[in-house]
């Protein structure tokens, strides 16, 4: 195999994301500090490339963040593009002669301030489409592990152990555990072909969990080579509202503090936007809980106001605007008639309303034909807001092909 490092750049190349996140908030508790410990996330490489670049991002942390040393290798997994699965587990080693160091100004070492975030070197690696790469973070002191979203999927998947282990090839079983909590890696930027670009999805729960990967699998299914699914979400998230106790401030940011932050992202050229339900389920009333008023409940006007707000924010960007539909809900705790009718009149103007490139109805993908409040059989994942397996699924079979190629 040649070796990965031995790469120069092409200038007939350009930078594109080929994987991304969110970065939100993890929940407080008393071991939120971690010391001695090694992240290890390993990422699908939809793109043939010559160097890699990672963010670090510390945007919701509360105080600074050192990453005593991080590395990045090609992983000796199994995909398998026939069945389209791909078999991650701890016994799954990267190769130790393919591991390049991360730097930060020719430092292998950095520190990134409170609601900062930063960008590394250049690395010149050579990447062929359908590796899935390892990226290890070693914090050797005291960390504060508050920026982090959690995600899941078939594709999303992270590993934690203890010492540096960011040039073992296995981690140690005894000392090892799976994860979904991403912390502090953003973003991946992949020195690559023009012809490739990127999608970005961008929402809350329903977004963090599998549609995103479903869709990247759809891509390898279909033969689409030349586009990576970027998911910028993070469980919990409202368009207008945020939580500012320690009790929910898991659940993130709202979206004027996220987007702009978020979405700018290399090779982009399309963002899917699926959020607005924990807008109108939240809010039950200061005698049920303290944190969530009934204040809190917008009207159809003032969630279609921030639809058009990330709107115009992405085309700004220069980026084509699709938005999702609201999900069904009957059966969710805090059901109820006027929520229903809330979300209705919100899809009924996402399907209708001109401004941007398209409608992507999700809810019509996942609904009862025969009852469309709540999810068709065998689509609903039991707690009737988040859509199972097969619900997700159907939502990433529900994008257009038109951007995806």
């Amino acid at each position: 195999m040649e070796n990965p490092m031995n790469t120069t750049i092409n200038k007939n190349q350009t930078w594109c994301s080929m994987w991304g996140n969110a970065v939100s908030i993890a929940e407080h508790r008393p071991e939120s500090y971690a010391k001695d410990i090694t992240l290890r996330y390993p990422v699908y490489a939809p793109f043939d490339g010559t160097a890699l670049r990672f963010t670090f991002d510390n945007y919701c942390g509360s105080e600074p963040v050192s990453i005593t040393k991080a590395t990045v290798s090609i992983a000796d997994c199994d995909f398998n593009c026939d069945d389209i699965t791909r078999k991650i587990n701890l016994s799954c080693p990267m190769q130790e002669s393919a591991t390049a160091q991360i730097t930060f100004s020719g430092n292998s070492s950095v520190t990134i301030a409170a609601h900062e975030r930063i960008i590394s070197d250049d690395i010149f690696f050579q990447v062929q489409a359908g590796q899935t790469l390892c990226v290890n973070l070693y914090f050797a002191d005291f960390t504060l592990m508050q920026s982090a979203v959690l995600i899941t999927g078939s594709l999303s998947k992270g590993f934690f152990s203890l010492g540096d282990q960011t040039s073992a090839g296995r981690l140690p079983l005894d000392t090892s555990k799976t994860t979904n909590w991403f912390y502090f890696l953003s973003n991946i930027d992949i020195l690559t072909s023009p012809d490739n670009h990127a999608v970005i999805c961008y929402g809350d729960s329903i977004t963090a969990q599998a549609w995103p990967d479903e869709l990247m699998l759809r891509l390898l299914r279909e033969g689409k080579k030349h586009t990576s699914v970027i998911r910028r979400a993070a469980s919990g998230t409202r368009i207008l509202r945020q939580y500012d106790c320690i009790t929910y401030d898991s659940y993130g940011l709202k979206g004027s503090n996220r987007f702009s932050h978020e979405i700018p992202t290399s090779g982009a050229d399309t963002i899917i936007i699926q959020q607005g339900i924990n807008d109108i389920i939240h809010p039950v009333g200061c005698d049920i809980n303290p944190f969530r008023p009934m204040s809190d409940l917008p009207t159809a006007e003032e969630l279609i106001d921030g639809l058009k707000w990330y709107v115009d924010q992405a085309h700004a960007l220069g980026l084509s605007v699709y938005i999702g539909t609201l999900l069904p809900i009957e059966g969710w705790r805090t059901y109820a008639p006027f929520r229903e009718e809330l979300k209705n009149q919100v899809n009924e103007w996402i399907r209708l309303t001109d401004g941007f490139e398209g409608c992507i109805d999700f809810d019509l993908a996942v609904q009862d034909p025969d009852h469309p409040a709540a999810f068709k059989a065998g689509y609903d994942s039991g707690d009737h807001l988040h859509p199972s397996g097969t619900g997700y699924k159907a939502m990433a079979d529900a994008v257009p092909k038109s951007f995806l190629y």
